[in-house]
């Protein structure tokens, strides 16, 4: 009922995998001052992660607008939508071996089908020394709260697999499974995945984006605001392992046996 109370107009009745979601989306990022800051927020950290690695790709676009942030950013989705240039799946990424010097997403991984194809894959594609970063839900004892509660996609800390079913891109999802990867499973992380290696996990975002009503509810403070609930989150991050909602995390692509020799048969 809550739910449904805060309901933002455009997207009441909405379902996540409309074709439209993702331009009406965008048009509500665009109304929202505290949406958008925080928005601009993540994209600055996504770009100070990446540095002056080049090519990068960005995985799940959808409504955002990194490009902006980021000249020569490649865009791509699952599907069309107004920011993707490419229509893509991410676990078969349409570029050679070692093209890229880093791939973004924000909020895309925890709606991946099968989050370790995806790192295979995206160590593929990423030279030794380029980046993958990327902005995703995070576990807290906030966010358990939260997400449980008012958000619309599913949330499971206790899932065992990392693979998630479902046909629909935004249905289908589990938001815990970045920290169940890089947190409660780092031993099988890194048993599996030895050519990454976790270069930052910085969790934060505690109370903005909620406040913000995101891109599904109504906005729960004035646009003047912003700065306050900036404030307020910096308060709140000083305690991220109890109060944070996402994370920035940013794996850094290592230079294994494998890629050694497959770089010496190419000289």
């Amino acid at each position: 009922m809550l739910r449904r109370a805060l309901s933002h107009p455009l997207a009441s009745t909405l379902d996540p995998d409309d074709p439209r979601a993702p331009e009406v989306h965008r048009a509500i990022i665009r109304q929202k001052r505290a949406l958008r800051d925080v928005y601009d927020e993540w994209y600055a950290a996504l770009a100070d992660a990446v540095g002056s690695r080049r090519p990068v790709f960005e995985i799940g676009s959808g409504a955002g607008y990194l490009a902006d942030r980021l000249p020569g950013l490649v865009t791509s989705d699952v599907r069309a939508t107004p920011a993707a240039r490419l229509v893509c799946d991410a676990l078969a990424l349409p570029v050679r071996d070692g093209a890229l010097g880093a791939l973004v997403m924000t909020n895309a991984l925890h709606h991946l089908p099968d989050a370790g194809t995806f790192l295979h894959e995206a160590a593929r594609a990423v030279r030794p020394g380029g980046r993958l970063a990327m902005i995703e839900p995070w576990v807290s004892s906030w966010s358990r709260f939260v997400y449980s509660r008012l958000h619309h996609e599913p949330f499971d800390p206790d899932a065992t697999a990392w693979s998630i079913s479902g046909t629909g891109p935004l249905s289908t999802a589990n938001g815990a499974l970045p920290w169940i990867m890089i947190v409660r499973d780092r031993q099988r992380f890194e048993r599996e995945h030895p050519e990454w290696g976790i270069a930052a996990v910085q969790p934060g975002w505690p109370l903005r984006y909620l406040l913000s009503g995101g891109v599904s509810l109504r906005s729960l403070v004035p646009a003047a605001a912003a700065g306050v609930c900036r404030a307020l989150d910096r308060f709140l991050e000083r305690r991220a392992d109890s109060w944070a909602m996402f994370a920035l995390i940013v794996l850094e692509r290592r230079e294994t046996a494998a890629t050694a020799a497959h770089s010496d048969t190419n000289v």
